[in-house]
């Protein structure tokens, strides 16, 4: 069966991440809290709920990290699909793997640089032989 776990922000945060208040940065808004753009959802939907980096930060990066992935193999393949939308030209978003065994956190994709101002979705595999956080 499918172990998907689709985490939309509706409600909260959902279970694949940590609990917020432990990201010092990050705020769940939708389009319309007056906090510039975006002002929708990558559905285009402005009622609907996302996560955003307070304008007012004063540290200069956030992070999000999942909770403990069990290791993949050829059964349990994990793919982790993402949808984001980047407003600053200074700006970078980076996905990083920590595998439980490591102190260090490995980037295994990045964007920078790019003033879209549009969401965007990238799909990222997984592979790993021992517990893992993203």
């Amino acid at each position: 069966g499918s172990s998907c776990e689709k985490c939309d922000f509706e409600t909260d945060l959902c279970n694949t991440l940590h609990e917020l208040n432990l990201q010092p940065g990050w705020i769940r808004r939708n389009g319309r809290s007056g906090m510039g753009p975006p002002y929708f959802d990558h559905n285009g939907n402005d009622s609907a709920y996302f996560l955003s980096l307070s304008s007012d930060m004063r540290s200069s990066s956030a992070t999000l990290r999942t909770n403990v992935f069990l290791p993949t193999d050829e059964e349990h393949v994990c793919q982790i699909t993402f949808h984001y939308w980047i407003s600053q030209m200074r700006g970078t978003l980076m996905v990083g793997l920590q595998k439980h065994s490591e102190d260090t956190i490995t980037k295994i994709w990045q964007v920078s640089g790019e003033l879209q101002n549009q969401w965007k979705t990238n799909a990222i595999t997984i592979n790993s032989t021992e517990k893992y956080e993203v």
